[in-house]
């Protein structure tokens, strides 16, 4: 398998993912500069505090559903690529999702 094709599409992430940050940061700063009340300024930061502990939250909840979703796969000793497999790892991926989904709700009982 030739992996050159995942250099550009890499790249094209990391500079996406760079400028998303650098105009989050300038819109932040515009708005401390702006003279925002406390109360904002006290709400930004902690709803940008609990959406990066959602994000860890999801991201870990759905690659531990997709390694149960990897360990079926090697328990049942498939080594062919076949939509079966496919099947087995959306699936994971998706009750990741949901599961990620119930708990986010949970919690914010």
């Amino acid at each position: 398998m030739n992996l050159d094709v995942f250099i550009p599409i890499s790249l094209f992430v990391c500079i996406t993912y760079a400028i998303k940050a650098v105009v989050d940061a300038r819109t932040r700063r515009r708005i401390i500069d702006a003279s925002a009340s406390q109360d904002l300024i006290r709400s930004m930061l902690e709803s940008d505090e609990l959406q990066r502990r959602h994000a860890a939250l999801r991201w870990g909840v759905v690659l531990l559903t997709l390694a149960i979703g990897f360990a079926v796969i090697e328990y049942k000793g498939w080594s062919d690529v076949t939509p079966g497999v496919f099947a087995i790892l959306l699936a994971a991926t998706g009750i990741g999702n949901l599961a990620y989904y119930a708990i986010a709700r949970w919690s914010n009982r």
